[in-house]
């Protein structure tokens, strides 16, 4: 007897299956479902699109791991080799090598081996609309002809385009010409020798002096005074210092003059200075020579080359008295005489231990120096804890300063 069918829910029909009415395609697909569940894993109708050359790879590449953990990796690689080639008879190689889970780039590497020793020359390829030799030889031989010898390619060019011929482009010009050495500057070019770097030492003071011109701000605009401003560039003291109007040969030998007079007639070995139109005039340079005095000079746009005047110019113009422009001359004069009265005297400056320009010129800063060795003396005795590097030092004079110092030559001096 044929089982009851189960009870559905209330006015629809079940059959015998315990499907609904009407959902009959529902039972056959999950009936045609299971059967493809039960076909896949006996490997019946897999197509490629459902991953049948995707599936097939991973398993040869599982069983090749398998193989190759079992020792057998050389027999696997026998038989996957054979089959890739009866498979490339059949199919392209790219399917192949999806079937049996070979990398393709493997395969062409291990068909086409590295080439050993160098790599041969690359073939030239030579260009279907080259020039001939012919074509060739015979525009060098326009060009290089005495009519068209001083003149440029695209003149040559557009003259025989005039004249109705046609040679070739003016790149084509260029190329030959360049090919064969001609293409150069023809013009007479100016030449200039190299300058020497001016390379000054001063172990004392009246050895080397430097000066220059600065520009100081009139009452209007485009009026300007002009400072011209004596240095020793060892005792950082200022010789001597003008204000004038202008600036030109005449001022500048005055001023050199006024400065030894200042010095109590004492004349330096060496003046440096820049390449100025003042500092390169006849009459410096004859009063240098008569005094016998060597001039100096700075290389063109190398502001390196006279760092003494640069840095008291700085300090001049950023002292907070400086004021932004001056009303006239006189207030000029009157101002840069009480700042380096005051540089002088009272300035210590860091590249002199700290000491006076004025000490440092005419020796009386040894006394200052034992004078703050007293002070430090009796700070260490109060407190040597607080003094970790030992007894402090006061500071020392360099033993040597440079214009245009090498780095091999950086000397200190203890004295």
């Amino acid at each position: 007897m044929a089982p009851s069918a189960k009870p559905g829910p209330i006015g629809v029909d079940t059959g015998t299956n315990g499907c609904r009415a009407g959902r009959a395609s529902d039972c056959a697909f999950s009936g045609g479902a299971s059967a493809a569940r039960r076909e896949r894993a006996a490997g019946i109708g897999i197509s490629e699109g459902e991953g049948g050359a995707g599936g097939g790879g991973k398993s040869t590449r599982a069983l090749r791991d398998s193989l190759r953990e079992r020792g057998e990796a050389a027999a696997a690689s026998v038989i996957i080799d054979s089959a890739l080639v009866e498979l490339e008879s059949l199919t392209t190689t790219k399917s192949a090598c999806e079937l049996l889970g070979v990398a393709r780039a493997s395969v062409y590497r291990a068909r086409v081996p590295p080439l050993q020793g160098p790599r041969p020359a690359p073939a030239v390829g030579v260009q279907p609309t080259a020039l001939t030799e012919q074509e060739r030889a015979q525009i060098l031989e326009v060009l290089n002809s005495d009519r068209f010898a001083d003149k440029s390619p695209a003149q040559v060019w557009a003259v025989c385009l005039d004249e109705g011929r046609y040679l070739g482009s003016v790149s084509t010009m260029y190329r030959l010409l360049r090919a064969a050495g001609p293409v150069r500057e023809r013009r007479a070019q100016a030449t200039h020798p190299a300058r020497v770097r001016p390379e000054l030492v001063a172990d004392g003071p009246d050895q080397v002096w430097s000066w220059d011109i600065t520009k100081l701000r009139g009452p209007f605009r485009g009026l300007y005074y002009d400072a011209y401003v004596m240095l020793d560039i060892y005792s950082r003291k200022n010789i001597h210092w003008e204000v004038h109007s202008t600036e030109n040969g005449e001022l500048a030998q005055d001023f050199i003059t006024n400065c030894i007079i200042a010095n109590r007639g004492v004349v330096p070995g060496t003046i440096h200075s820049d390449n100025g139109t003042s500092m390169t005039s006849k009459n410096v340079a004859a009063l240098l020579a008569d005094l016998h005095i060597e001039r100096s000079l700075s290389r063109p746009h190398v502001s390196n080359d006279n760092p003494y005047s640069e840095a008291a110019f700085k300090t001049l113009k950023y002292c907070p008295a400086f004021p932004g422009n001056f009303t006239s001359i006189y207030d000029a004069r009157v101002f840069l005489g009480l700042f380096f009265e005051y540089y002088n005297t009272e300035h210590r400056h860091s590249g002199i231990g700290l000491y006076t320009p004025d000490s440092v010129h005419d020796g009386t800063w040894k006394y200052v120096r034992d004078g703050r060795q007293v002070v430090l003396d009796a700070a260490y005795l109060a407190h040597p804890e607080r003094f970790h590097r030992g007894p402090p030092r006061a500071p020392e004079l360099p033993a040597k300063v440079w214009i245009n110092q090498t780095p091999s030559k950086v000397e200190s001096e203890v004295k």
